[in-house]
This record gives structure tokens, C-alpha cells and sequence, in this order.
């Protein structure tokens, strides 16, 4: 871990209570940094942090309230010793249904979430990285960035904004010492993906036969793919998008 060391380094991650957001404050924790996880529900952030250790706390926000932003990165500076050096924008919401179907109140929440709420994060903690000269954001994507997903239009959309939102910032701020980067998981063995693989095992089925490692990935996965793109290993790398996804985005 000395290459990959994250020590002196604050980070917090946003939905990072359960499932992947967990599992990447897990492992920048076993890098060396300290970690605030944030999201709505207070049991769920007292709980994790409990299993994340000592050098995790929590602060509970809801990404779509712009008001609680300076709330959030001034209490994450109080309890991690320092502002934030690393921030993962990991929170989502889903939507699955026919396109015909969504509201526009629908895609305003996901667009709220994913994008604007992500962003005005973003900019309260760029703020204090661009004044040190240094820092990473990391955005979470989703493979409906890569292709065509059916009944997920809203959300394919918010997640191929954040692409634009990642290039963008990263031509403003990298050369400032502010690398901005996205992660977009494959299909992943979280809680949430056996929930919903267990009712359909033909989407699974699916899901493995255009997987060329013909099985789901672990949330660890993706964890360690955080590390690497936050560490000084990754000083060169600014506005990219790392896949995780067992090679099922260049298949047939």
C-alpha cells in the first residue's frame, strides 16, 4: 500500500453508507485517509461508520439541498483534521420505466441528484482544493453511459452528463492541481444488484453472457479502482472515465 498510500488525505464520499460507496471509503481507509461518508439516513451512516473505523466518521446530507453543502464540507473538515483533499460523488438514485412513462418531476430529481447537487458539492470542496493546489474529485457513472440501456432514458442521460460535467472541469482545474475523473461500474454484487437479479434471472443470465470474465464484479472492485485514481500514482490522469466492468463493454 506504500505506492498507493492515501495517508495525510481527507476525503468524503457522498452515499457512502452501503454498496459501493462504502466499499470505496473502505478501501481509501485501508490506503491511510480519513473518510467522512455522507447520505440522508442516519442509522444507515452511524452503522457504517462503525464497520469503516476509527478513522471514519459521518455527517448526514441530502445532495439536493444546496443549503446543507456548506454545512456538510465545513463539518467533513472539522472531523476528518483538514479540508477535503478527495471528494467521490457516489450518490444516485435509479428510475426504471418506459421512457413514455417518466415525468418530468422524475427527471428533474435524478437530474438534481446526479448532476446539479453533485455539482454544487463539487464546487464548495474545489473551492479550498484549488486555493492548496491539489486535490481529486471522482464522479460514479454507470455502464447506461457506455450504451443503450432500455426503460433507464433519465437515467442514462444524468449519467452522461456527469462525462461533460468530468472533461469540463478537468480543462479548468487541472492546471491548478485538481485532477476530476469518473468511474463507471459494471455490474457490481452489491445488495441492491441481488435484489433485483434474484426476481429476474434471465437479466442475469444476460448479464453474464456479454461479461467476457462471466461474473459479477465485487464492490471492492471498484473500491480499489478509487484508490489508484485518487493517489499521487495517478497525478497524470485527469478527465477520464475508468471502466470496472469485467471487459462487458467491448463485447458483442
Amino acid at each position: 500500500m506504500e505506492i498507493f498510500s492515501l495517508a495525510n488525505e481527507r476525503a468524503i464520499v457522498t452515499g457512502g453508507g452501503s454498496g459501493l460507496g462504502e466499499a470505496m471509503a473502505r478501501c481509501l481507509i485501508s490506503a491511510g485517509a480519513r473518510v467522512v461518508v455522507s447520505g440522508r439516513r442516519e442509522d444507515v451512516l452511524r452503522e457504517a461508520a462503525a464497520r469503516l473505523g476509527e478513522r471514519a466518521s459521518y455527517v448526514v446530507h441530502d445532495v439536493t439541498d444546496e443549503s446543507q453543502v456548506d454545512r456538510l464540507v465545513a463539518t467533513a473538515a472539522q472531523k476528518n483534521e483538514g479540508p477535503a483533499t478527495i471528494l467521490i460523488n457516489n450518490a444516485g438514485v435509479h428510475l426504471k420505466k418506459p421512457a413514455i412513462d417518466e415525468t418530468s418531476e422524475e427527471w428533474r430529481r435524478l437530474l438534481n441528484v446526479h448532476v446539479l447537487g453533485a455539482m454544487a458539492l463539487t464546487r464548495a470542496v474545489a473551492s479550498e482544493m484549488l486555493q492548496q493546489g491539489r486535490g481529486s474529485i471522482l464522479f460514479v457513472t454507470s455502464m447506461a453511459a457506455l450504451f443503450g440501456v432500455p426503460e433507464v432514458a433519465a437515467y442514462s442521460a444524468a449519467k452522461s452528463a456527469i462525462l461533460g460535467l468530468v472533461r469540463g472541469l478537468a480543462l479548468e482545474w487541472s492546471g491548478r492541481g485538481v485532477r476530476v475523473n469518473a468511474i463507471a461500474p459494471g455490474w457490481i454484487d452489491t445488495a441492491m444488484s441481488r435484489r433485483a437479479l434474484e426476481s429476474d434471472p434471465d437479466r442475469k443470465d444476460r448479464i453474464l453472457m456479454r461479461t467476457p470474465m462471466q461474473k459479477l464484479g465485487e464492490p471492492e472492485d471498484v473500491g480499489w479502482a478509487a484508490v489508484y485514481v485518487c493517489s499521487p500514482q495517478a497525478k497524470f490522469v485527469t478527465g477520464q472515465q475508468l471502466v470496472v466492468d469485467g471487459g462487458a463493454s467491448i463485447g458483442f
